[in-house]
């Protein structure tokens, strides 16, 4: 499992990310978040504001992103709220990345489906290509997590790539996606299974629509 502990307080992560505040447009989404929330409940904002923080640091940094401590401690102030409980925010959830990450955060799910449909292989494809876990590349391009249940269990083995979910994945589709990230391109998200196009088994879907019981048919008829 991925360390959820915040990076080391540096004064080199001070000098970088001490005068961190929103970018104009995002300080009009940060605004527009908390205007959801009844009057005195704004601090309820605080989960869409450290993502909305997260983008902005990867927006800067070229990557998917993540939460030096302070840009925590300015969301903290941003919403009222002690920094202890921003902080525990960040830690509890995998979306939140405590330390630095490539360009593509390559979240390997390894929970009992995926792993009996060959997880194993693809954290090995990725390990083969330079990827360490919880490390950025040499080449920045890349940082590999094994995570838990990502809800993709009819689909698995399946990885999420920044916002994007692949899934069906065999070693050969996973290289495939990752050769199309590497040149800049975007390939298909979701199902990497020809003629297949959500959870149904490969191959057809298999609603039922002539299953008869003794009083009554699933067609509608008696």
């Amino acid at each position: 499992m991925a360390d959820r502990s915040p990076a080391p307080d540096t004064p080199e992560l001070r000098a970088r990310w001490g005068s961190f505040e929103w970018t104009d447009e995002n300080r009009t989404k940060a605004d527009w978040h908390i205007a959801k929330y009844p009057e005195g409940r704004q601090k309820s904002a605080v989960m869409p504001l450290l993502d909305l923080a997260q983008r902005q640091v990867g927006a800067e940094t070229d990557t998917q992103g993540w939460l030096p401590l302070p840009v925590i401690e300015y969301v903290a102030q941003y919403l009222d709220m002690p920094v202890i409980r921003v902080l525990e925010v960040a830690t509890f959830y995998f979306m939140y990345n405590m330390k630095p990450v490539g360009k593509y955060h390559v979240q390997v799910c390894g929970t009992t489906p995926c792993m009996l449909r060959g997880s194993d292989d693809i954290i090995s494809a990725c390990k083969k290509r330079g990827m360490k876990k919880g490390e950025v590349s040499e080449d920045g391009l890349w940082t590999l997590t094994e995570v838990e249940c990502m809800g993709n269990c009819a689909t698995a083995p399946m990885v999420q790539i920044n916002d994007d979910n692949y899934e069906d994945l065999t070693v050969e589709r996973l290289d495939a996606v990752l050769d199309a990230l590497a040149k800049g391109e975007q390939p298909k998200a979701g199902t990497q299974e020809p003629g297949r196009h959500t959870s149904e088994p490969a191959g057809a879907i298999s609603t039922l629509k002539e299953m008869v019981t003794e009083n009554h048919d699933y067609r509608g008829e008696w």
